[in-house]
């Protein structure tokens, strides 16, 4: 007998029972909604992640157009700003020619060519 019980394996299959058919059902019902619990959960943790990146992507499309709004108002008024420069600077330089083409005037003889309004 010892003999019989040194060959057995210690982690070896061992023979069952016949199972009531009404436990079979059961143990069958109980698998059947720890499976349904399961596609419940993942389905869960989807929806869940799915949802959490929509609000992240939406947060980030309000900060990004915020960023875009301060941009475009920042070179209109740098636009803005640098016609206004290039304007004075213009007429700047507009006054220098004048002052030039005047002072020119009282040296040259009477019938000048020049046009008139760089002479008023």
């Amino acid at each position: 007998m010892n003999l019989l019980m040194m060959n057995k394996r210690p982690y070896g299959y061992t023979r069952m029972e016949i199972e009531d058919p009404e436990d079979l059902k059961h143990r069958k019902a109980q698998f059947m909604i720890y499976k349904v619990m399961q596609q419940a959960d993942f389905k869960k943790n989807t929806k869940q992640s799915a949802s959490n990146l929509r609000v992240r992507i939406c947060r980030l499309k309000v900060r990004i157009g915020n960023k875009l709004k301060r941009l475009r108002k920042s070179m209109l008024f740098n636009i803005s700003v640098v016609r206004v420069c290039v304007c004075k600077q213009f007429m700047g330089q507009l006054k220098n020619w004048k002052g030039l083409i005047i002072g020119n005037r009282q040296n040259l003889p009477m019938n000048s060519t020049l046009p008139s309004h760089f002479l008023n």
